[in-house]
């Protein structure tokens, strides 16, 4: 199995899969192509929030604004599973979310440069670079990356740690002080329904439900279910992937309390 997960919107990503498939046999799977444009951060909070449920399988991961650059092309091992992306930070959250989910002692996460000869398009690596580089890895097999003559290891590193010859994308920790109810943190994404999400962990709220917390000075209740409030209303819940979020229900969290990726967040009350 190949996913694959870009910002190019369409057609680009047919064109991509037109290339994995003269390569490979593989079932392909699209996660999204819609992840916000050269936003190499919310893709690598999207894709780990999203490829850890999938099967072993390689993982195709472009938002590229360094396309046409001498970034490298980075293949990144964990357990049975294989990113292949831009080395531009985007993996690494992933592999690390990867890490954790398996059962038994955490994988080491391996990182490898992909060398390749030169692209016919300085502004298409996705479909030049990367698309046949995850063929190679699917075909080659996981276990067997080591036998590709266009891999080699950068170097191994254990799931919490930091890599210091690829680039990692580290996202910013928050600062919860549980016994004056404040939490300090930032807008890490908006989602399409306009969840502003944050990186304040959901156990600020525990035990809250029902209490009126004050979001950058905006008051909003704290629920467990959208449809706690009536429609048109704002509230602070705890999203399916763990953080706060500040939203409304059936309408845009994020223009109700003026939130913004990168927007600093204080919770109070």
């Amino acid at each position: 199995m190949i996913t694959l997960a870009s910002d190019f919107g369409s057609p680009y990503p047919a064109a991509m899969k037109g290339v994995v498939l003269q390569r490979s046999d593989a079932r392909l799977v699209d996660v999204a192509h819609d992840l916000p444009r050269q936003d190499v951060r919310a893709a690598a909070f999207w894709c780990r929030e999203t490829l850890p449920y999938f099967p072993p399988a390689v993982h195709l991961v472009v938002v590229d604004p360094g396309v046409g650059t001498d970034r490298d092309a980075l293949v990144v091992r964990v357990g049975e599973h294989a990113l292949v992306a831009p080395d531009n930070g985007v993996s690494l959250p992933v592999a690390r979310e990867i890490a954790s989910e398996v059962s038994e002692a955490a994988p080491d996460v391996e990182c490898f440069r992909y060398d390749y000869d030169d692209p016919a398009s300085s502004t298409f690596h996705g479909r030049d670079v990367f698309a046949p580089a995850a063929a190679a890895v699917h075909e080659a097999g996981v276990d067997s990356l080591e036998t590709l003559d266009a891999v080699s290891l950068v170097e191994s590193v254990v799931p919490d740690g930091s890599p210091e010859s690829v680039v990692d994308c580290r996202f910013p920790e928050p600062t919860v002080d549980s016994g004056a109810g404040e939490a300090r943190g930032e807008v890490l994404v908006v989602d399409d329904f306009g969840n502003a999400i944050t990186n304040v962990p959901g156990s600020f709220l525990d035990g809250r439900a029902g209490e009126i917390v004050e979001v950058n000075g905006v008051s909003a209740p704290v629920t467990t279910a959208f449809a706690d409030v009536d429609a048109g209303e704002r509230l602070v819940t705890v999203g399916s992937h763990g953080f706060v979020e500040c939203d409304v229900n059936r309408g845009r969290g994020d223009e109700a309390f003026g939130l913004a990726p990168g927007d600093e967040v204080v919770l109070a009350g």
